[in-house]
């Protein structure tokens, strides 16, 4: 049995201590927030085996000025951040390629394929099957043209083994008769399911392992210095030493893999969301916007209205333009949220940690083999959460993981 510290109570962080629990050692979870108190709070909540369309692809040349000009786009560049993210942007737009942009499909395609295997057990064994809404996704095109641009990612999406769905704008009404009658295409995803409540699921996650010995600190970690014998983890509150250590921390990660050797291309996508009370479930399964880059998702809390990318780092200001958009587009897709007892009850700014070719890092550290990292998941860290932390405790152990794991090497960079 070893010692193990997990930085991050996100997803990824609080899957690896189960897995690694489960080998049998000893675990403490670090994060000042506490269980999703990060990007893991305010997502989507799907469980997303579909998405391996990385954000950097070929379209970006096509519709980047669209993006940046058009009122009801999805995307911001803050202007005052764009000097600081002139050379993350430059290699995201040299893996934006053809050739690039389907290397990427082809390495997320066998991840998300396996994905449910990290979540199988884990749902099991923690009781947390009711926290599960098995209803498929739905994506819908209000533009034929954005419909027809979308063949190419179609098409790669069932190379990569997804299973799709092309639905018509009546099978859409059947599915779905509380949405306005813009959508004249859509793609369900059998499969795919959401959670109602993302932090809730984590908060149980979290409090059944620590029923089980999980140690929590609620501090942060300011530097790594690995060793030949361990890992020495420094706090506010004092030093630390662990036989092993895991990188989990999200956007936070980027400067301690620094500290061993390791200098990652790590930004953020900024990513909101706004939340709809009074009403009950207009729709019953997550419906996303294409043109408008988000989700639509029913859960405990309400309608929740997640999606949108700001460049912009870690700076707390929320762009109001983008919240405006998530609740003006809701209401002009749902027309039930325009109905008396119907209110917005919050809006929220997360952020996404994103590397330049869509691609998370799992694997070990530079400095040593007792660091394992395990962040950079972009739009699909809830999806790949449990299969990262099978992974995760893999490495720990020094077997060979069950899947390739060459494209998601930290050392790619």
């Amino acid at each position: 049995m070893a010692t193990v510290a997990v930085i991050g109570a996100g997803f990824v962080g609080l899957s690896s201590a189960y897995w690694l629990m489960r080998d049998g050692h000893a675990v403490t979870l670090f994060d000042p927030a506490g269980p999703a108190g990060g990007a893991s709070y305010g997502n989507a909540g799907t469980f997303a085996n579909y998405a391996c369309i990385p954000v950097n692809n070929p379209s970006v040349f096509r519709d980047f000025h669209r993006y940046l000009l058009a009122a009801d786009s999805p995307f911001r560049l803050r202007a005052s951040y764009l000097p600081r993210l002139m050379p993350w942007l430059a290699r995201f737009l040299w893996h934006s390629t053809p050739a690039r942009y389907e290397a990427a499909v082809a390495a997320l395609g066998p991840l998300l394929g396996r994905a449910y295997e990290g979540y199988a057990d884990l749902i099991r064994d923690a009781g947390l099957e009711d926290r599960i809404r098995r209803r498929e996704c739905l994506y819908l095109y209000s533009s034929e043209r954005s419909f027809r641009n979308s063949a190419d990612s179609l098409r790669l999406r069932r190379e990569a083994g997804v299973a799709c769905e092309v639905l018509d704008a009546s099978a859409i009404r059947g599915l779905e008769p509380a949405l306005a009658p813009i959508f004249a295409h859509g793609v369900l995803f059998p499969g795919s399911w959401h959670l109602s409540d993302p932090a809730g699921f984590l908060t149980a996650l979290h409090g059944w392992l620590v029923g089980r010995g999980l140690r929590t600190e609620a501090r942060a970690v300011t530097r790594l210095a690995p060793g030949g014998s361990g890992v020495i983890l420094v706090t506010p509150d004092g030093d630390e030493r662990f036989d092993h250590a895991v990188v989990a921390a999200g956007i936070h990660s980027r400067p301690l893999a620094a500290d061993c050797g390791d200098s990652l291309p790590l930004d953020t996508e900024r990513g909101y969301h706004v939340t709809f009370g009074g009403v009950i479930d207009p729709i019953g399964r997550p419906c996303g916007w294409a043109e408008r880059g988000l989700y639509m998702t029913p859960m405990a809390q309400g309608l929740r209205v997640a999606g949108t990318v700001e460049l912009a780092g870690l700076d707390p200001r929320k762009a109001s333009g983008l919240t405006g958009l998530l609740a003006r587009s809701a209401r002009e897709a749902l027309p039930a949220l325009n109905e008396p007892g119907v209110r917005q009850t919050d809006d929220w700014l997360g952020f996404r940690p994103t590397f330049p070719d869509g691609l998370p890092v799992l694997g070990r550290s530079r400095a040593s083999e007792r660091v394992v990292y395990a962040f950079g998941h972009q739009h699909v860290g809830l999806t790949l959460g449990g299969l990262s932390g099978m992974v995760v405790a893999d490495l720990v152990a020094g077997c060979a993981p069950p899947l390739d794991l060459m494209a998601v090497d930290p050392r790619r960079f």
